[in-house]
């Protein structure tokens, strides 16, 4: 027989036992209105066991669940509580009918049960004024037999209440609408877990799963907000589905091994643990078989407070045990309830019973909860009050639907959908807590993480951490017992955290895998921004070595308080000094001799330029400014030029008037005519005051800056990036002014004493032609400050050349030598070369 075949079949004998209903459950409470429950009292995680052996599953077959008849018996408290209470419910009893879901294995029975008339289900047009034998459903427990419940539900709008459901699948109401929920979804769940994980550094964990809905979808919910956290999954694996009453098999022996194989060669030391607890019984064997401890167990709220897997206490040797679960609320009575004989024995139903199928049987239920009774007291029965409030959610909406009052309620048909509407709209307090459902049909309420422990006089699940659904903060609020020496906070990191300033180089294909490099000067690591590149610092700025922040770079240029400056300061005012004392001398001595002899008013048109660049000489002193580099790029190249040109005329009068007036006195008469020097000097000064302004519409005057290649942590400011080679354009007309200079004066030097500057000329040009391709050649090799502090001091000894070395001798033959300073001796000086040359 084939698959298919045997699973219609199995609808066939499923519709079978449908059309003969099965009997009131011994779990039954009767009443005015009833409370249909479904819970988990035994287990088997497989759940289509039966499909193959064409068979009504046999629940008490299974494991016995220990917290599945907790939750029912909560149920029951809850209900008993709420009847002997005349002020929620006046005049009307509540009833229950709760049945054994068996995990998975029996979930379409019961829900087709409840939603039969005096066991009939009719197919009908409009189900709107139905009434089924419940007017509401608690649980199941787990989010595949919810789902599958919460379908068959919904065509009536029957509400449904679950009490440890988490998918986040079930909050889409197009799907489930009347499907609502007394804890959080899953996605606090899951974030309770990643911060949990943030807090304590952990980024290199391992994520085991069950083969099933809930581990495939919580699985994928945990990578989804991983992302974008650095957390990095090191393996994920399936946890094999153990056969009926946890036989292990061949099989899942050598998987389980496997999986444990991969843990301990991980160098992660973090598992999160997505799976029921039946699945994990064999998985922990292996894991102390093998003896694999040091890690770090993070329980998803389907194992984290299992009394069963709690019991296994070889446990405490192999790490360290989390878990996520609601938070603890202590109810009042219910321990003493859960373990409490009923007085009156077990009800009895009115029809036979119906071997082979699946009931509310559970022989071996009150005894086994017994045992327990002391670990589910200190526990604080957490999942408990989920379904304690639920119970009390469709109370206080049959209280506002049957219009009660102090004294009694209406008595009148409630339909389901009526009821769906009301239990959205409730809002009480419950212990401490606030009962309302939002939008999606949720409780918000608050989650805990919590601690194994097995010393039996505390609480073995402890309180270390809360957490918050509204504001999804976590908040530590005890010590963690590590299992690590010294009680230090165990490391699951790929990599260790890069220290400041340093980049991470991915390794492998986990972005937790990396290398740390320093960041290199000139670079910084912006975290905020990229943790895997430094960053350039602005032009600006600079940085050190392993910085996470660029500062500004020291600006350098030449400053007051400096030898260099101090020393060309003194030597400008010597300069400036001696050249104010020469005018005045020669302006005293206007009509000397002497005076005549350097060249009349032309000296003036020297002594005046000479002065107003010593004057511009400060401008090259301090932080400069768009006016500073105006003045050095105009006002002195053109006063400068001026005394060079002044000077090359001069030696060029002085060889006309002593050669080339005898040979060529048509030309020289034109040039006394027509007032050559003058003329010459005025041309000169024309073409340099055009490649003046032709050097400022190339080089704005603009002051910028550049790195100085010795010392990248200094900017070097100054007036033009280009200032080198306007500059070399600037002075090539010096220099050749200079080289004709130089050539006169080297011609006439054997001219008559008194008229005789040769050798001072010569002098003076020389150096000028010296010092400037010195300094040109200087500026060509080297780029600091000291660029500057030569150019200013080549600058200052050029013009204190022309001030001494031109007019320093006139002067002194001026003041110390009169008798010198008379026409007869000028003119006896030219009859005495006349005299040689003939």
């Amino acid at each position: 027989m084939g698959p298919w075949a045997r699973m219609v079949c199995s609808l066939f004998l499923l519709l079978q036992v449908l059309a003969e209903p099965a009997e009131n459950s011994d779990f039954h409470l009767a009443g005015d209105y009833l409370l249909g429950g479904l819970f988990t009292l035994h287990a088997n995680v497989k759940g289509t066991v039966h499909l193959y052996y064409l068979k009504v599953p046999q629940c008490k077959e299974y494991e016995m669940k220990v917290l599945g008849y907790n939750l029912m018996q909560a149920m029951r408290f809850a209900v008993e509580e709420i009847n002997n209470q005349s002020s929620l419910l006046p005049g009307v009893l509540l009833g229950y009918e709760m049945i054994d879901v068996c995990y998975v294995s029996n979930n379409i029975h019961p829900v087709l049960y409840f939603m039969a008339q005096d066991d009939f289900l009719p197919i009908q047009a409009d189900y709107t004024y139905y009434v089924p034998r419940v007017v509401a459903v608690i649980g199941p427990d787990n989010s595949e037999s919810v789902s599958t419940v919460a379908s068959f539900l919904s065509l009536l709008l029957l509400p449904q209440i679950t009490y440890s459901a988490i998918s986040d699948q079930l909050r889409d109401k197009r799907r489930f609408p009347a499907l609502l929920r007394t804890m959080s979804g899953a996605k606090h769940h899951v974030e309770a877990i990643v911060k949990l994980m943030v807090h304590y550094g952990w980024n290199w964990i391992i994520v085991l799963v069950s083969n099933d809905e809930y581990g495939r979808d919580n699985s994928q919910l945990l990578t989804e907000r991983l992302s974008g956290r650095d957390i990095c999954i090191a393996f994920q694996e399936l946890l094999p589905t153990p056969q009926n009453n946890q036989e292990e098999t061949l099989e899942e022996h050598q998987r389980l091994g496997a999986i444990v194989d991969k843990l301990q060669q991980s160098t992660a030391r973090v598992v999160v643990v997505f799976s029921p607890d039946l699945v994990l019984h064999n998985f922990f064997q292996e894991v102390l078989r093998r003896n694999f401890t040091g890690a770090v167990w993070i329980a998803s709220e389907s194992w984290a407070i299992d009394p069963v897997l709690h019991n296994f206490t070889e446990l405490h040797r192999i790490g360290t045990f989390l878990g996520i679960t609601t938070q603890s609320v202590p109810i009042p009575g219910f321990s003493e309830f859960r373990v409490r004989r009923w007085q009156a024995g077990l009800p009895h139903s009115s029809r036979p019973s119906q071997e082979g199928t699946c009931n509310q049987e559970c022989d071996t239920c009150f005894n086994t909860t017994e045992s327990f009774n002391t670990i589910l007291t200190l526990s604080g029965e957490r999942v408990v009050y989920g379904v304690y409030s639920a119970v009390y959610a469709v109370a206080h909406a049959l209280h506002s639907l049957l219009r009660c009052d102090q004294t009694g309620c209406s008595n009148r048909t409630v339909y389901p959908w009526q009821l769906l509407q009301e239990i959205r709209k409730v809002n009480f307090p419950l212990l401490g807590h606030q009962i309302k459902f939002d939008t999606e049909g949720d409780m918000a309420m608050p989650l805990e993480i919590i601690q194994w422990q097995w010393d039996m006089t505390q609480n073995p699940f402890q309180s270390i951490a809360s957490y918050s659904p509204t504001t999804e903060k976590l908040e530590v609020i005890k010590v963690v017992s590590w299992h690590t020496p010294n009680n230090m906070v165990p490391v699951s990191m790929c990599s260790k955290s890069c220290q400041s300033g340093q980049k991470k180089k991915s390794v492998g294909i986990h972005p937790c895998c990396f290398e740390c490099i320093d960041c290199l000067p000139g670079t910084y690591l912006n975290q905020t921004a990229d943790e895997y590149d430094c960053q350039v610092c602005p032009s600006n700025k600079w940085s050190h070595r392993s910085d996470t922040s660029c500062f500004h770079r020291r600006l350098a240029f030449l400053e007051w308080h400096e030898a260099p400056t101090i020393i060309v300061a003194v030597l400008t005012l010597l300069g400036f000094l001696s050249t104010l004392v020469t005018l005045l001398v020669f302006w005293r001595h206007f009509q000397t001799p002497v005076v005549r002899s350097a060249g009349g008013p032309m000296c003036f048109l020297m002594l005046v330029p000479l002065l107003v660049a010593y004057m511009v000489v400060p401008v090259y002193v301090g932080l400069p400014t768009v006016a500073t580099c105006l003045f050095r790029q105009t006002l002195f190249p053109l006063c400068f030029t001026t005394c060079i040109t002044c000077i090359t005329v001069r030696s060029f009068q002085i060889v006309c008037v002593f050669k080339m007036a005898s040979r060529l006195p048509r030309a020289y008469g034109y040039w006394l005519r027509y007032h050559g020097p003058y003329i010459s000097v005025l041309c000169i000064i024309a073409l340099k005051v055009v490649i003046v302004v032709g050097n400022l519409l190339t080089n704005s005057p603009n002051p910028t800056t550049r790195t100085d290649p010795d010392d990248p942590q200094i900017m070097i400011i100054s007036c033009n990036p280009n200032y080198r080679s306007g500059l070399l354009f600037s002075t090539g007309l010096d220099l050749v002014l200079s080289v004709l200079g130089f050539s006169f004066a080297y011609t006439g030097k054997e001219l008559p004493t008194s008229y005789n500057e040769a050798k001072f000329i010569t002098l003076n040009m020389t150096f000028y032609f010296i010092s400037s391709v010195a300094l040109i050649t200087f500026m060509s090799v080297y780029n600091g400050v000291l660029v500057t502090i030569m150019e200013l001091l080549v600058t200052v000894l050029n013009l204190l050349a022309i001030s001494l070395g031109y007019f320093g001798p006139k002067c002194f033959t001026i003041l110390f030598y009169p008798e010198r300073n008379t026409q007869a001796y000028f003119n006896s000086m030219i009859q005495g070369y006349t005299m040689r040359k003939e």
